[in-house]
Parts: C-alpha cells; sequence; structure tokens
C-alpha cells in the first residue's frame, strides 16, 4: 500500500469546546472505541493518537483535551496540549455545536485558529439534533467569523456525513508513505486504555454525585490462559467521594466494575478478571508528582518525542 504514489499521510487533531462530542466523531471514524465518552465536559485528559489506514491514505487522529478556561494545574496540563497541537498538524478539525450563537468560548478559539497556517475544517456536529434546513444558518454565523478551509455537518453519534468528512481531509493531507502499520489502531498503551474505559463507567455511574476529580491507576495486569487478572484503583480527592464511589454494601463499585467489564473484554479479547479499589489523594490535579503518577505528563505531548 505504501508503495502507491498516490498515497497521502498525515495527523490530524480534533480541537472544541468540551463535551461537543470530539472522542464520540474519533471512535466513530476509526470504527472502534479508544476514546471514552460521557456527558460531563472534560472527559479526555490526555492527547489519544488513533489511525485510519484506508486505500488511498492513512490519517493519525489526535483527539486533545477540550480548550476552556484552566481552573488548576491539570486544567492548565489539558489547555497546553490542545493549544500545541494547532502548529503541529496537517489539518485541524475543528468541532462545534449546532447554533448560530458563538459564544466567548468560540471566540477565543477562532482567535487561536487564526494564529496558525495549518488548514481548518469546520465540523458542525449532533446533526441528528436539529432539522436539516437549520444547518445552513449554523454555516452562516460561523463562515463570518473565519474563512474556513472546508465546512462539515455531520453526526458523530449516527455516522451521518462522516465518509464526506474523511475524503475532505485526505484532500488536505500531503503525499508520502504510511506512519503506521495498517492494523495499527492506536499508540495508546493497553493499560491506559483500560484505566480510561474504568473512569468513563465511574464518571457515567456516579453522575452528579462526584465532581470531575477523579483517575484510575492500573496496579497489575497479568495473563494467565485466556483470563486477564486486572487490579485497578479509582483515585478521589475526598473521603465523602470515596463512600459514594463504593457505595451501600459495595454495590456501587461492583456497577461500575461490571460495566468496564463487558468493553474491557472486547478490547482484549479474552475473559477479564477485574478487581476495583478506591482511595482518597487530596488535591491530586494540583500536584505535579500525582499528575505525572497518572499519566499526564507534558513532557510526553510533543508528537517528536
Amino acid at each position: 500500500m505504501n508503495e502507491n504514489p498516490a498515497f497521502k499521510a498525515g495527523f490530524v487533531t480534533l480541537i472544541g469546546r468540551p463535551n461537543v462530542g470530539k472522542s464520540t466523531l474519533m471512535n466513530q471514524l476509526i470504527g472502534q472505541k479508544i476514546a471514552i465518552t460521557s456527558n460531563k465536559p472534560q472527559t479526555t485528559r490526555n492527547r489519544i493518537q488513533t489511525v485510519l489506514t484506508l486505500e488511498e491514505g492513512q490519517i493519525v487522529f489526535l483527539d486533545t483535551p477540550g480548550i476552556h478556561k484552566a481552573k488548576n494545574k491539570l486544567g492548565d496540563y489539558m489547555v497546553n496540549v490542545a493549544e500545541r497541537t494547532l502548529n503541529e498538524v496537517d489539518v485541524i478539525l475543528w468541532l462545534v455545536e449546532p447554533t448560530t450563537y458563538i459564544g466567548a468560548g468560540e471566540k477565543h478559539i477562532i482567535e487561536q485558529l487564526k494564529k496558525t497556517k495549518t488548514p481548518v475544517i469546520l465540523v458542525i456536529n449532533k446533526t441528528d439534533k436539529v432539522k436539516r434546513e437549520e444547518v445552513l444558518t449554523f454555516i452562516d454565523a460561523y463562515r463570518k467569523e473565519m474563512d474556513f478551509h472546508e465546512i462539515v455537518p455531520v453526526s458523530a453519534l449516527t455516522g451521518d456525513n462522516t465518509e464526506a468528512l474523511v475524503q475532505c481531509i485526505l484532500k488536505y493531507l500531503p503525499y508520502g508513505p504510511a506512519f503506521y502499520d495498517e492494523d495499527t489502531i492506536t499508540d495508546q498503551p493497553m493499560r491506559q486504555i483500560v484505566a480510561e474505559l474504568i473512569r468513563e463507567k465511574a464518571l457515567r455511574l456516579l453522575e452528579e454525585e462526584i465532581p470531575h476529580g477523579i483517575a484510575v491507576s492500573i496496579e497489575s495486569m497479568k495473563e494467565r490462559k485466556h483470563i486477564c487478572d486486572i487490579d485497578a484503583t479509582i483515585v478521589c480527592e475526598r473521603d465523602s467521594h470515596k463512600g459514594i464511589i463504593i457505595g451501600k454494601g459495595g454495590q456501587m463499585l461492583k456497577k461500575i466494575g461490571s460495566s468496564a467489564r463487558p468493553d474491557i473484554e472486547d478490547l482484549l479479547e479474552m475473559q477479564v478478571n477485574l478487581q476495583l479499589w478506591v482511595k482518597v489523594k487530596k488535591d491530586w490535579r494540583d500536584s505535579d508528582f500525582l499528575l505525572k503518577n497518572f499519566g499526564y505528563n507534558p513532557k510526553d505531548i510533543s508528537m517528536n518525542e
């Protein structure tokens, strides 16, 4: 495939405010669940790299944390990851909600985008939630703000118009050989994906009861025959949160484990024995040491490293 002179390969970043559906879109495009999704903002904390290989080219997607106003060191790290990525890629996908209202958050992103020479494709997501004829008014509202290379309305949830988006992306990628083997889906370590899947289930099941301050650490992951034994710790910031995560008689912790297990088994393609624990680490989101311990290391955010 790589000997094809018409083959294209390049890096594409997905940016946008928290909760616009970046991870859902990336999962839809590559046809596999790698990035976690939830209805809470700021779900994605690291830059996740996934790969889509087609006959005509290879697209390496970088799903970045949402650009937002930082409130702690973790927030600073997330914003820096997102904004640094803009000049390291071949194409920027900016995901927005289907609305004519362009608020301060969107205007901040527009200012960042105007500083870069990278081609920008505006992706109006969640078109399944609006009438088709309304989409043109959303396109007009954003077109007045900036001259985009392309504007593509899609539904990341249903997959509507995502094939057209892929063709738009390929148009702006340089010719050249693939960066990864064609069977590569992600460069994320398996432990990190497993930890994220557990965190996703915890966020969904706990809903509003626990603020965003949880992390998951994989203590051990060992295979024996066709079973993988996994010990994982859910880390929270307060003793009161610990009680909520465990639940009455350990019911909530069991529910998180039984909800995460099928996704992990699909990922690993084997039976999983999952043991979950809960620990309190006060203010871990403002601790450089603990942030690094949970994999949020600023030194790791450059593609060249």
